[in-house]
């Protein structure tokens, strides 16, 4: 029996035309208008697929297959790929930047209300945002443009600052921690704050530059530090990774000071792998382990207190500061300030431990990229100036939008 296409009233899909097939896998899922009509299609062809279902529009121009949408997440992938889109239809000379960077560099970020694809324009004189793609105007020195994917994007340091800048401590502290954890130092922070100087809200990446800690594993950690901040003040040290020897081994704290320790909870390890989450095993196993793990870590002299995702917002971060607040005092009164000397000597041997061991950290952290100079004409990168480089669109504008 041979089946024909559902377009005619049979009984399984036609396939679609191995060449497009082709072209969008070549271009990482995408395929523009034109890209189509060079494969041999025609306007109505594409029209049919689209009314059938088999295409889906990105962007204006810009397709995608429909089975390849509906398996893409909402919250990484899909903003990727619709920044790639606006990529693909913008003529004039740019690069992805702030949170289409930071996607594109598998840097984490705290999704903003209103999603946008950011570039940056050096020829570009004032901020605007047209059909959801804010153009900033900015210059920027041509080292900084890396290649993600194929795709010219400011790296990440230079992206770091840019959120911070875009969306304050609270949204750019997030994609500094992730940087560092990918192996950007305060150095490289501090020279692409050097090139800000004089710009718009440039204080808040100055400040996420003074905050920033690798040791955060995901964007809640990083907002878990900032209230813990607001609980213990802005002068007292607080140590993320704590590792604590106990009778079933080592366990890692999220954030420490003093004798007090903060976990961060998120619900992702509560799911199942086949619901979103990491939970390998039963939700109740979870459960009953960490609980015994927290029986163990205070065994050992010390308080605990939980984060949840609602404590960072409106009235609950408030009723969270008062309540952590409360119980951190409890623990200083019943513990004192001095971490005990067997654990402060355990913990200064395993310092780092966690950060240089990749199966150590959890899952979500940020991913590698390809971290190569990019060259306006696509060819192979020339070894650095030993002077000073140029920065391009130097001569436009001496302020950022």
């Amino acid at each position: 029996m041979v089946g024909t296409s559902d377009l005619d009233g049979g009984l399984h899909p036609r396939p679609m035309d191995p060449r497009l097939c082709a072209r969008i896998s070549t271009n990482g899922g995408l395929v523009t208008r034109e890209e189509v009509l060079a494969c041999g299609l025609s306007d109505d062809q594409v029209k049919r697929l689209l009314r059938a279902g088999e295409l889906v529009v990105v962007r204006r121009g810009v397709y995608a297959r429909a089975c390849d949408w509906e398996v893409w997440d909402h919250y990484v992938e899909r903003p990727r790929q619709r920044a790639r889109a606006a990529h693909l239809m913008t003529r004039t000379d740019h690069v992805l930047s702030h949170d289409s960077a930071a996607l594109e560099l598998g840097l984490a970020i705290l999704r903003p209300r209103q999603e946008l694809v950011h570039i940056t324009r050096p020829l570009c004189r004032s901020a605007r945002t047209r059909n959801g793609v804010k153009h900033h105007g900015a210059r920027y020195r041509l080292e900084q443009v890396v290649e993600a994917g194929g795709i010219p994007v400011l790296d990440a340091a230079r992206t770091a600052c840019d959120m911070a800048r875009e969306h304050g401590i609270q949204g750019g502290l997030p994609t500094f921690d992730a940087a560092m954890r990918a192996g950007v130092t305060r150095e490289q922070f501090r020279v692409a704050l050097e090139d800000m100087a004089g710009w718009p809200d440039v204080l808040a990446p100055r400040a996420c530059a003074d905050l920033a800690d690798p040791g955060a594993e995901s964007v809640a950690e990083t907002l878990g530090r900032l209230l813990v901040k607001e609980v213990v003040g802005p002068e007292v040290e607080i140590e993320t990774q704590f590792p604590v020897l106990t009778v079933r081994g080592v366990m890692w704290c999220d954030l420490r000071v003093g004798c007090h320790v903060f976990e961060v909870d998120g619900r992702i390890k509560y799911r199942r792998e086949s619901e979103g989450g990491v939970a390998e095993r039963p939700i109740e196993d979870v459960l009953w382990e960490e609980k015994g793990r927290e029986r163990d870590v205070c065994a050992e002299g010390l308080g605990m207190s939980r984060i949840i995702w609602d404590d960072f917002w409106g009235r609950n971060r408030r009723e969270a500061v008062a309540r952590l607040g409360q119980e951190y005092t409890r623990t200083r009164e019943r513990h004192g300030d001095q971490l005990p000397a067997r654990l402060a000597e355990f913990a200064a041997r395993m310092r780092g431990r966690r950060l240089r061991d990749p199966a150590a950290q959890r899952t979500g952290t940020a991913a590698q990229w390809r971290h190569e100079p990019w060259r306006p004409d696509g060819g192979p990168s020339a070894d650095p100036p030993a002077r000073r480089p140029s920065i391009h669109g130097a001569g436009d504008r001496s302020r950022a939008q």
